[in-house]
C-alpha cells in the first residue's frame, strides 16, 4: 500500500477547504483544479493553503487520492470527469466519494471510477466543517479503506464501517433526514407561529417543555440559512433513499421545499461568511415569513 502524499479536493467549498486545512498543518500537501472556479473558491483555497494545479488532468496526474466535496447534484458528472482524467492519464488513483447522495447513486459512480481501473470508497462527512477537532467524523466503506485510514494520521477521524458500497452513504441519509430534517420541520412551524401570531406563546411552551429541542433549533435554523441551497438536493437524496427501502418518499421532497423557499431570501443568499451571528432567531423567523409571504 503506497503512502499517500497529495490529496486532490474536488472542490474547495465551506467543507472541502476545511478539511484540506486540516491535512495541510499535519503535513500532507493538498492540491485542487480551480480553473472556472468562482473567486470565492479561490479564496477559500488560498486561505487553506491548496495549490492550484489548473486543470483536472493535472489533479489526477498530482494526486494520490481524490477527494470528492460537492453538492450532490454535482457528484455524478464530477466522477465522470475524473474517469475520464484517469483513462487519458492511464493512473491508478483512489476516488472518495464524500457526498451527501443515495446508497443506489454512489453505486453507480462506483462503476464509472472501477471501469476505467480506479479504485472507489464510498465515505460520508457527519458534522461541521472540521475546525474545531472531534466535531466531525468521515465514515467509509468499500473494499479497500485501508488507503483511505491513512488520512487518520493527518488530523481527520476517519471511520471504516463495513466493505460495501452504499453503507456510508446509507448512514449519512439516515442521520441528516433526523438533523436537517428537524431543522426543516423547525423552521416550517416557527415560521407557521409566526404567521398566526403566536410565536412567543409557542416559544414560551417549546422553552419549558422542550429545551433540549428549543436549544437545537436556535443553533441549528440561524447556521442553515446560507447553507439552504445546498440542503434541498441532500432532501432529495434521502427521499430516494427512504423510496428505495420501501418507505414515503414525501417527508423529504417536503423538507427539500422548505429549503427551496429559504434560498431564495436575503438569508438564503449569503455566504457562510457573510452570517451575521449576532441574529437572533426571532429575528431570522421574522424575515423569513416576510419573504416568503405569498403574494
Amino acid at each position: 500500500m503506497a503512502a499517500i502524499q497529495t490529496v486532490g479536493i474536488l472542490s474547495p467549498g465551506d467543507m472541502g477547504q476545511a478539511i484540506a486545512a486540516v491535512l495541510n498543518q499535519n503535513g500532507l500537501k493538498t492540491i485542487a483544479a480551480l480553473e472556472d472556479r468562482s473567486p470565492r473558491t479561490r479564496q477559500l483555497a488560498a486561505a487553506a493553503n491548496i495549490e492550484d494545479v489548473g486543470s483536472l488532468t493535472q489533479l489526477v496526474i498530482q494526486s494520490d487520492v481524490v477527494l470528492s466535496v460537492l453538492v450532490p447534484a454535482a457528484a455524478k458528472a464530477a466522477a465522470k470527469q475524473v474517469a475520464e482524467a484517469i483513462d487519458n492519464v492511464g493512473k491508478q488513483i483512489l476516488y472518495v466519494d464524500a457526498n451527501a447522495i443515495a446508497p443506489q447513486k454512489v453505486k453507480r459512480i462506483a462503476q464509472i471510477i472501477e471501469s476505467v481501473g480506479g479504485t472507489f470508497i464510498d465515505a460520508s462527512i457527519i458534522g461541521p466543517p472540521p475546525r474545531v477537532p472531534g466535531r466531525t467524523r468521515i465514515y467509509a466503506s468499500g473494499k479497500q479503506t485501508d488507503e483511505f485510514l491513512q488520512l487518520g494520521n493527518y488530523g481527520l477521524d476517519i471511520r471504516i464501517i463495513g466493505e460495501e458500497i452504499g453503507q456510508a452513504s446509507g448512514l449519512k441519509m439516515s442521520y441528516a433526514a433526523l438533523t436537517k430534517g428537524l431543522t426543516a420541520i423547525g423552521t416550517e412551524l416557527l415560521i407557521a407561529a409566526h404567521r398566526l401570531g403566536l410565536d412567543e406563546q409557542l416559544w414560551n411552551e417549546i422553552s419549558s417543555s422542550q429545551p433540549e429541542l428549543a436549544a437545537i433549533l436556535t443553533r441549528s435554523i440561524p447556521s442553515m440559512t446560507p447553507k439552504a441551497h445546498r440542503w434541498i438536493g441532500e432532501m432529495e437524496e434521502i427521499a430516494e433513499t427512504f423510496k428505495e427501502v420501501g418507505l414515503t418518499e414525501r417527508t423529504f421532497y417536503g423538507a427539500a421545499d422548505i429549503y427551496r423557499l429559504v434560498k431564495d431570501t436575503s438569508l438564503g443568499k449569503e455566504t457562510p461568511e457573510e452570517r451575521n451571528r449576532e441574529r437572533l432567531l426571532s429575528e431570522i423567523i421574522t424575515t423569513l415569513s416576510d419573504e416568503t409571504a405569498p403574494k
